[in-house]
């Protein structure tokens, strides 16, 4: 018996010797506190974001949301600590677009399955990425920049976090859309990325909109371009590589997915919840403040969809580039 159907089994049986079925125990959830597991550190983009949403979902249910950071191995250990959780709606997952999509094609061997071992509560937010530039660079935009990078072969470099993370993949997939060739230069941390870039040391990097936003506004870099399909809120001035090479789209995501098995109509439920807060207002304004951007409230076939455009277009990606998994 496989482990998702045993753990399955073990729940209808518990729910069975009290008298209860499993909408009636839906019903009575949440009775007790809620896990929400981080696949990042205390302090980090994804972090902020999970204990806002968190704090309200804990007022709207009656019951304590508590956070709980498993950062490491490119967001394995969350996801193997939920997978193994039981799944009766007091554990759900807080990941990214690389816990449930890029991971099944850059790790050999994933120790996990996303489709079979997890259901996708709801998409939260998405973050695209921004191409900056030093000012000394003679590109006064995108286009620019690849006409540069083809008539100065060598004489560019990316500032990247690896080759295997959003900003690496960003990098390989602009060079072979544009039939480019500028090296990336992996950083373990990209804040030396950044001063790289700024003292001029590297000429270019790709970052989070957030670390960009003051050095743009100091007029310490210069923005060329976001990775996102279309222009971004408070950033209308900045193309999209699309414009520049169509088609082109690749952003960071964050979900909240629970174990397999469990209970649907506690699904339903955290999505509807989920959904309330990623409409309101007030909080997409606290989103965008982080570089990120609300999906909005997705019922369960438009996550489906989602999740079926995620991994083509990952899996293109990955396969353009010539990326091997490790």
């Amino acid at each position: 018996m496989k482990p998702t159907t045993f753990r399955a089994a073990l729940m209808a049986a518990f729910l069975l010797a009290h008298g209860l079925s499993a909408p009636a125990a839906a019903q009575q959830w949440p009775s007790k506190p809620v896990k929400m597991v981080v696949a990042l550190g205390a302090g980090s983009t994804p972090d902020i974001i999970c204990r806002i949403i968190t704090e309200r979902l804990s007022r709207s249910l009656g019951q304590q949301f508590v956070v709980e950071n498993r950062p490491g191995a490119g967001s394995i250990i969350a996801a193997q600590t939920v997978m193994r959780a039981d799944p009766d709606g007091y554990t759900f997952l807080f990941g990214t677009a690389g816990t449930m999509i890029s991971n099944v094609y850059t790790v050999k061997n994933l120790p996990y399955d996303p489709d079979k071992d997890f259901i996708i509560v709801s998409p939260v937010a998405r973050g695209p990425m921004m191409v900056v530039a030093n000012p000394g660079v003679p590109a006064a935009s995108f286009a620019d920049l690849l006409a540069l990078a083809k008539k100065t072969p060598g004489a560019l470099n990316f500032a990247t976090d690896g080759p295997r993370n959003l900003s690496g993949m960003i990098a390989a997939w602009i060079n072979k859309s544009a039939g480019v060739e500028i090296p990336q230069v992996p950083y373990a941390t990209m804040p030396q990325g950044v001063q790289d870039a700024l003292s001029g040391r590297i000429q270019l990097a790709i970052i989070a909109i957030p670390t960009a936003a003051p050095l743009i506004a100091d007029g310490k870099l210069r923005a060329l371009a976001v990775s996102s399909r279309e222009r971004i809120p408070g950033y209308e001035k900045v193309p999209a590589i699309a414009e520049t090479l169509p088609g082109f789209e690749l952003f960071g995501w964050l979900l909240i997915a629970a174990p397999a098995g469990t209970p649907q109509e506690i699904v339903a439920r955290m999505n509807r919840e989920v959904g309330l807060v990623l409409d309101d207002k007030e909080f997409a304004t606290r989103l965008a403040e982080t570089g990120f951007y609300s999906f909005g409230a997705l019922n369960e076939p438009a996550v489906a969809d989602l999740m079926k455009r995620e991994h083509a277009m990952f899996k293109k990606v990955v396969e353009d580039i010539g990326l091997q998994p490790q």
